[in-house]
């Protein structure tokens, strides 16, 4: 950006027929919409101021929407939720005339949007297009609905993000905390009311199951298990809104507990409560009978206040009245600042990073602010400036009480096993901050998502921090609407708004601008300080959680947009009446859907996660509890290139992503080698298969040329004639032949033409006798005189006798034994080798 003058040079290159062209087609914003999200106004030509963007502007029922013109992408600096809105202000800029010029110069059309999330938006619109008028008075009509269900939380619904029974989730945690994780928690026992949990030390009671006891504390409350609900009942008399003292973490090795609740009423008489008094002596139970531990009232407040609301019926307790025999009782006093003093911290904290940051709402950088560059120009006085202006907010300060008051509380329990009593006035703003933040340092699991989730949900939720009142959302008035909105009167110069205009300028404002806010006297940005917290303690440990600080980004952007119901109203007795876990999505749901993509190299998750090393307590000293500018909240939207994730950790998704796809290559080259191995495996099995065939075949044949073989030798040693003929079958076949003149017996078998075996063919075995008139015929026949000893060379001497012919009378026939005797056929022939 060269200055203030660059967005103006976007308007004037708008003329009024380019205006109506860019009108008279339709930007679609359907792809930009979220489910059941509405555009109802839609403005074009519009500016960005604090990038000099120009673009289309749609007020939807969720969201204030801003899609840049040239690259037709969403613009994420000009796009806000309407929840996260803290305030919105119109402005007529003039701007200065040229000299010797009669005609004034025409005045700019601004709209300044404040966030609760450290950003603030200019827009310009050009005159006379009625744009500005009909944006300015949709977002009146949208953030102060007639009806809670108006809101886009409600006409939403839970979708795909459906919330489970948050009382069963309370109850689970408070069966861990004693000692009775494994044990299923029952829905039966929630709407019934029939809490029967406890161990050794400690209870669940249901006294507040109906939130008549106290209408800010859950239906389930961890309290002594030697105190009985009737004392429970004097003491609630005795605490400010009824908030008695409850149990919110116990140590299961040594008793040691922290617990919380609100400020005493003792007035300026110090009046006293004895049930009061026993119920906290009993916080000091120790595992061993018959002995008691120390224990610790830490007082958030500066004593001061503790004084002056002691003036007012409230108080602190006295050491004196709470000190018994066996008991060490100690009061301290936190200093922790109230609600109003950390609601003007953060505004003064927004309008420094608005004032020096690389992309403020006048359209200027923080380097060409006063006449010259910050750093090139030598402007050091500038600097010194706004150093001393992020000092002054007090913010840093702020952050740190919290941080060494939560420290010094988990080293009590750690180092001394003390049990702590917290609390400050009402008990749901500092003694939230403290409680919880003492148990991450304390509780390896509320450093895991599912322990963070638990965590809120028991110390935030549960125990009634009033979100609706902080935040500026609604509540549950008489006619369930929004908070009335403040209109304010903008007159003369524009120097006290963030609109900051350059001395010298010539700029003028008009009169009569008007602002809407949304913030009241309640509002107060407990929560988001809580968060800012919870990232100096991940800077400190970068190794101890298991989520990243981009996590809490999202997560307190989630919190902030008002999109879900978790965190709508002022405590669980009003979002049961509202039954928001059955109509409202829920934010648990929704982010752990956007981890279970990407699992461990999703953004969300802390790479360099060490559950091993860091099992125990986290006890910061005192030196390390200097916080920090939380990069990646405060800076994102002043400086966005230096509000990026944290080089290291993008350094390493980057080449854990490489690793992963690497390994996926590797395993998909490890399946393939395996189904290659395989297929060769069912080869080798085929072919020794094959093998085992072939050799049995082999095996056969041989049995089969040895039995022919023997045959052969049999029928000759009758004196018959032999003949092996090839063949084409397989198998070896046999038969008789019948004919007139004799019979022929036919045999086939394998073997070659030498009479050894064939792999390939089959051999026939004929076998014929022939009568003598035949002989002649055939020379190489049957010799009839080696077994006849009627035949001679001149011929039969007995031709009558047909001693050729079977089943003829076998007169004169002499069979040839001592052939007979030389033939062995023995069993191993014909059978298996």
């Amino acid at each position: 950006m060269d200055g203030s003058g660059s967005w103006e040079s976007l308007l004037v290159e708008w003329t009024p027929e380019e205006l109506r062209q860019s009108e008279s087609h339709s930007h679609g914003m359907t792809e930009f919409l979220l489910e059941s999200e509405d555009v109802l106004v839609q403005g074009h030509g519009v500016v960005l101021v604090n990038a000099d963007v120009a673009g289309t502007l749609a007020v939807t029922n969720f969201r204030i929407l801003f899609v840049s013109e040239v690259s037709q992408q969403v613009i994420e600096l000009g796009t806000i939720p309407l929840a996260t809105i803290e305030k919105f202000s119109k402005y007529a800029v003039k701007l200065p005339s040229a000299p010797r010029q009669s005609i004034k110069a025409p005045s700019r059309r601004l709209l300044q949007v404040v966030g609760k999330d450290m950003r603030t938006i200019m827009f310009a619109f050009r005159r006379k297009s009625k744009q500005r008028r009909a944006v300015f008075d949709a977002l009146c009509g949208l953030t102060k609905p007639e009806q809670l269900m108006d809101l886009y939380v409600f006409s939403c619904g839970p979708s795909t993000f459906k919330n489970s029974n948050p009382k069963l989730r309370l109850l689970k945690e408070y069966y861990r905390l004693l000692g009775k994780g494994s044990v299923n928690v029952s829905s039966t026992a929630v709407e019934d009311g029939s809490l029967s949990a406890s161990n050794g030390l400690w209870r669940v009671t249901s006294i507040n199951y109906n939130y008549t006891l106290c209408s800010t504390y859950p239906f389930a409350i961890i309290v002594p298990k030697s105190i009985s609900d009737e004392e429970i009942l004097q003491v609630s008399s005795f605490r400010g809104r009824c908030r008695f003292p409850a149990i919110s973490w116990c140590n299961p090795g040594n008793g040691a507990v922290l617990a919380r609740s609100s400020q005493p009423l003792v007035g300026l008489m110090s009046q006293r409560n004895l049930a009061d008094e026993k119920l906290v002596a009993a916080l000091c139970t120790n595992a061993h009978k018959g002995t008691r531990r120390k224990l610790y009232i830490a007082d958030a407040r500066p004593r001061k206040n503790a004084l002056a609301n002691g003036a007012m019926g409230g108080g602190s307790e006295s050491s004196a009245n709470y000190f018994q025999s066996e008991v060490c009782t100690q009061v301290f006093f936190l200093g922790i600042e109230n609600i109003h003093v950390m609601r003007d911290s953060l505004v003064r904290l927004r309008d420094y990073l608005d004032t020096h940051g690389t992309t403020s709402s006048d359209g200027m950088s923080s380097f060409l602010r006063n006449g010259g560059s910050t750093w090139g120009g030598g402007n050091l006085s500038s600097m010194s400036a706004s150093v001393s202006t992020l000092g002054d907010s007090g913010w840093l300060i702020h952050v740190q009480s919290v941080l060494a008051g939560s420290a010094w509380i988990a080293a009590c329990i750690a180092m001394e096993s003390a049990s702590v009593l917290v609390h400050c006035s009402d008990g749901w703003d500092r003694t939230t901050q403290l409680v919880s933040l003492a148990s991450i340092l304390l509780d390896p699991y509320y450093r895991t998502f599912e322990g963070f989730q638990a965590l809120v949900e028991k110390d935030w939720l549960a125990f009634g921090h009033p979100f609706a009142d902080r935040m500026g959302f609604p509540t549950l008035s008489g006619n369930n609407s929004m908070p009335e909105l403040t209109r304010q009167s903008s007159v003369g110069s524009l120097s006290s708004s963030p609109l900051r205009i350059p001395s010298g300028s010539g700029f003028t404002s008009s009169a009569g601008n008007t602002s809407h806010g949304q913030t009241s006297t309640n509002s107060s940005p407990i929560f988001l300080q809580w968060i800012d917290c919870v990232s100096q303690l991940l800077r400190m440990y970068p190794y101890a959680f298991e989520f990243s600080s981009a996590f809490l980004v999202d997560f307190l952007d989630c919190v902030l947009s008002y999109r879900f119901g978790n965190f709508l109203f002022n405590s669980e007795k009003e979002r049961q009446q509202k039954g928001v876990a059955d109509t409202c999505g829920c934010l648990w749901v929704y982010l752990a859907h956007l981890r279970s993509g990407a699992e461990d190299s999703h953004v969300h998750y802390n790479p360099f996660f060490d559950p091993v090393k860091y099992d125990g307590a986290l006890l910061p000293p005192a030196a390390a509890l200097a916080p920090t500018l939380w990069p990646q909240f405060h800076l994102r939207w002043a400086c966005p290139t230096a509000a990026g994730p944290d080089e290291i950790q993008s350094q390493w998704r980057t080449m854990t992503k490489k690793f992963s796809e690497t390994t996926k290559e590797k395993e998909t080259a490890e399946m393939e080698v395996k189904e290659l191995q395989l297929k060769l495996d069912l080869q080798v099995a085929e072919l020794q298969k094959e093998r085992q065939l072939r050799n049995s075949a082999l095996a056969m044949a041989k049995r089969t040329n040895r039995e022919c073989l023997a045959i052969k030798r049999a029928v000759q040693s009758l004196g018959c004639k032999v003949n092996f003929l090839g063949g084409g079958s397989d198998a070896v076949n046999t038969s008789w032949l019948e004919t007139r003149e004799g019979s022929s017996f036919s045999s086939r078998s394998d073997s070659d033409a030498r009479g050894h075996p064939d792999e390939k063919a089959d051999l026939s075995v004929i076998i014929s006798a022939t009568e003598d008139s035949r002989v002649c015929d055939f020379p190489d026949s049957f010799v009839c005189e080696s077994i006849c000893p009627l035949r001679s060379r001149e011929g039969c001497k007995w031709p009558d006798a047909a001693c050729a012919q079977f089943g003829s009378q076998f007169v004169g026939l002499k069979a040839n034994f001592d052939a007979f005797d030389r033939l062995s056929i023995y069993d191993s022939y014909f059978g298996a080798d």
